[in-house]
């Protein structure tokens, strides 16, 4: 990974997400900066994708996860939630589109610094303006923890908060995901919601070659995956953590409630999840 600039996977998320906005409509998830954010590679990027038809279930998990998350902090901000926090923002479009800052939500977008600081010129080249609600928290887990990261753009700890964690735990080692949540779940009524994904051998022999050579092309971009979850003894460490209010969905639950046509293809047995958690207090 270049942290110069965003990762593969990072630019592979926001293809997938114009992708959807071109040959879904945008019927999941609908993101106006889909096209733009990717700059003169939308075009090409997208074509790929929708050259492949396996991609169709990847393409619209992603623009399913973005549209839970965006539910979900909507539900917050009725509740009183003014401080959202996306983590690995990559080429994330939500702070361009803030349908809250009228309400008074301030969006903190943490990444690497480096990467950070590539974003903020690719959206100045592209003539994105950055809106006033958005304060960018560079934060290098190697030197700082992100209770820091936090503070140190304005962030208020003591203040309830949601965070979005989208397309970043499989990538990271299991010590580095338990350490987040810890840090998000002492925060009061602290929500978060993150994808992750089942160990291979809980996929059944006919898919496991599939999804081992995905896991294989990603290590070989220097990208590998390095963390997975069984559900259950995930929402085990999720209430030890105080977490109390807790949503699982598998690919079966998203693709029923969302994409109802592909639903037997994503019934076939293990995938990614979507999980939600609350702090109550």
């Amino acid at each position: 990974m270049d942290r110069g600039r965003p990762s593969r996977t990072a630019f592979g998320a926001a293809a997938f997400r114009a992708a959807h906005q071109i040959v879904d409509q945008g019927n999941i998830f609908n993101d106006p900066y889909a096209l733009a954010i990717l700059g003169e590679r939308a075009a090409a990027a997208i074509e790929e994708i929708a050259a492949v038809s396996s991609n169709q279930v990847m393409r619209l998990f992603i623009a399913t996860r973005s549209r839970v998350a965006e539910d979900c902090l909507s539900a917050a901000v009725a509740r009183g939630v003014r401080q959202a926090v996306i983590l690995g923002a990559g080429l994330d479009t939500f702070s361009l589109r803030n349908p809250h800052s009228e309400l008074g939500l301030r969006v903190f977008e943490v990444d690497h610094p480096s990467t950070q600081q590539w974003k903020r010129r690719h959206l100045e080249a592209l003539g994105l303006n950055i809106a006033p609600s958005v304060a960018f928290a560079p934060v290098d887990f190697e030197r700082q923890t992100l209770t820091d990261g936090l503070a140190a753009a304005g962030f208020r700890c003591d203040r309830p908060a949601f965070f979005i964690w989208l397309g970043v735990v499989p990538y990271l080692r299991r010590e580095t995901v338990s350490t987040t949540l810890q840090t998000i779940a002492g925060m009061p009524m602290a929500e978060v919601v993150f994808d992750y994904s089942e160990p291979l051998e809980n996929y059944s022999p006919a898919r496991r070659p599939i999804v081992t050579a995905r896991a294989a092309d990603a290590a070989s971009a220097g990208e590998p995956w390095l963390s997975f979850f069984d559900p259950r003894e995930l929402q085990m460490e999720l209430l030890e953590m105080k977490f109390e209010d807790i949503e699982d969905l598998g690919l079966p639950e998203l693709a029923a409630r969302y994409f109802s046509d592909l639903a037997l293809e994503a019934n076939d047995g293990p995938g990614p999840h979507l999980i939600r958690a609350r702090r109550l207090d």
